[in-house]
């Protein structure tokens, strides 16, 4: 495959110029670094045994899978780049130094498809590459394996961007829209390994939840308090594992009614509520994605209780649903009715029927989770949303009621509070087990897990 324009050596104008002495003089004198012989990745089988179930899809048909490219932030600075979630998975390879690559499923007649990794091999110690590359260079961005060393890790068979040639043409992952639909259809049931990958996540983004709540007297005194929230939250994420798996929403006060407010740039108010929606990635890209509302002051008033208390029974609502067979769409229905009758019952809404709850509401309450934090999101409808539930799959339940505080159609004393409570869960034979069930979601136990960190 022909290496691609942009992937040529970058310099820039600021560099120094090489002499050949210099160039001569670099190209000697290195010793031998092989990485270790026992490099096969833990997940090559799954990996293998994934890409036997999209070739069976496919028979007959050149399938190619790019891992992406490296986008500019600015200038010679590039975005930290995060591997293709459908590569990651069919390849088990997840770092930044993927960025380029692009697996091949070639079809092999009877035997079905041959995968084939064309990738970019370390820097060879002859040329300029390895020490003036700032986007590719060993010396700038770290080793990359060798073509062997790639082969052992992920049982490929790898060949160096610029071999063969042009490749002819195949299903390509990034603009085919079959083969996109299949590849988040056959992840949408998850593995015991991917499973586990998932429960480490929501194990960090657990513990990172407590960080923010110790970290919360010096995050009230800051007048970018929720900037504060984030970094501590970010800290953890990347101790741990590969970052956030999503920009963290630490929205206090108002900005809890926007429902991806990202800015976290206000000030904390110990009188109102913060809505922290944070997930860790793991270093295998599975991210946990968990949402808690906190009250500042580390008690709730009786009002944002009382919202609290109607978010938390349509999520119970929600849970009760999940079950191998259910709709999908049956958790979302059953704690919609819970908030629709709550706001009757509050005077907000003439009664519960028809769609008017959707005012506070505004967005469905729950999503696939894995590699992607809105997971497997190009399946087809009548597998995904308007498809029923099975044993293996992982989804978050995350109902929420959302006051603007300009909303007239509210009593003052609601207006300006946002409230979501969200959780992840795996599908099990008699119904869904909770992983997130670490963080407390009732306000006393709340207040008494907020209390035991702040040493209250």
């Amino acid at each position: 495959m022909n290496e691609p324009a942009a992937t040529a050596l970058r310099t820039v104008s600021h560099d120094l110029p090489i002499t050949p002495e210099f160039e001569r003089f670099m190209a000697g004198g290195w010793a031998a670094t092989p990485l270790p012989g026992d490099i096969r990745l833990p997940v090559a089988d799954l990996a293998a045994a994934r890409r036997a179930k999209l070739s069976a899809r496919f028979p007959g048909e050149r399938l190619i899978v790019p891992a992406g490219e490296l986008t500019v932030r600015s200038n010679d600075c590039d975005h930290r780049f995060r591997p293709h979630s459908a590569y990651a998975w069919l390849t088990g390879l997840t770092g930044e130094e993927q960025a380029g690559h692009v697996l091949v499923m070639e079809p092999d007649g009877p035997h079905g498809h041959e995968a084939v990794l064309h990738l970019r091999p370390r820097s060879p110690r002859v040329g300029e590459e390895f020490y003036r590359d700032r986007r590719y260079g060993e010396f700038w961005v770290g080793r990359r394996p060798d073509l062997a060393e790639a082969e052992r890790m992920t049982g490929i068979r790898c060949t160096a961007l610029g071999d063969p040639g042009p490749l002819p043409p195949g299903r390509n992952a990034s603009s085919d829209a079959e083969l996109a639909a299949v590849l988040s259809e056959l992840r949408l049931i998850k593995d015991a390994w991917e499973v586990a990958q998932l429960q480490l996540a929501v194990d960090h983004t657990t513990a990172g939840f407590e960080d923010v709540v110790r970290a919360l007297p010096r995050a009230l005194a800051h007048p970018r308090g929720e900037r504060w929230i984030e970094g501590v939250f970010g800290l953890r994420a990347r101790a741990e594992g590969n970052g956030t798996g999503y920009e963290t929403i630490a929205a206090s006060g108002a900005h809890a009614c926007v429902l991806h407010w990202i800015r976290n740039d206000g000030p904390l108010d110990a009188g109102e509520l913060l809505l922290l929606d944070a997930g860790v990635e793991t270093d295998t890209l599975y991210t946990a994605d968990i949402t808690r509302t906190l009250p500042l002051s580390g008690r709730f008033s009786p009002v944002q209780r009382q919202v609290y208390e109607l978010v938390l029974a349509a999520q119970e609502a929600g849970i009760a649903a999940l079950k191998p067979g259910a709709s999908f769409r049956d958790f979302h229905r059953a704690g919609m009715r819970v908030i629709a009758e709550g706001l009757a019952e509050w005077g907000v809404l003439a009664d519960a029927e028809g769609d008017f709850h959707r005012r506070y509401t505004l967005c469905s309450s729950g999503h696939m989770l894995g590699l992607d934090v809105h997971d497997c999101a190009q399946a087809r409808a009548d597998v995904y949303l308007d498809g029923v539930l099975e044993e293996g799959q992982v989804l978050t339940v995350e109902p929420g009621l959302y006051l603007q505080p300009d909303d007239e159609t509210l009593p003052p004393g609601l207006r300006g509070i946002g409230v979501r409570i969200e959780d992840d869960l795996v599908i099990t034979a008699e119904g869904a087990r909770l992983m997130s069930g670490a963080l407390p979601r009732t306000p006393d136990a709340i207040e008494a897990w907020m209390g035991e960190l702040l040493g209250g």
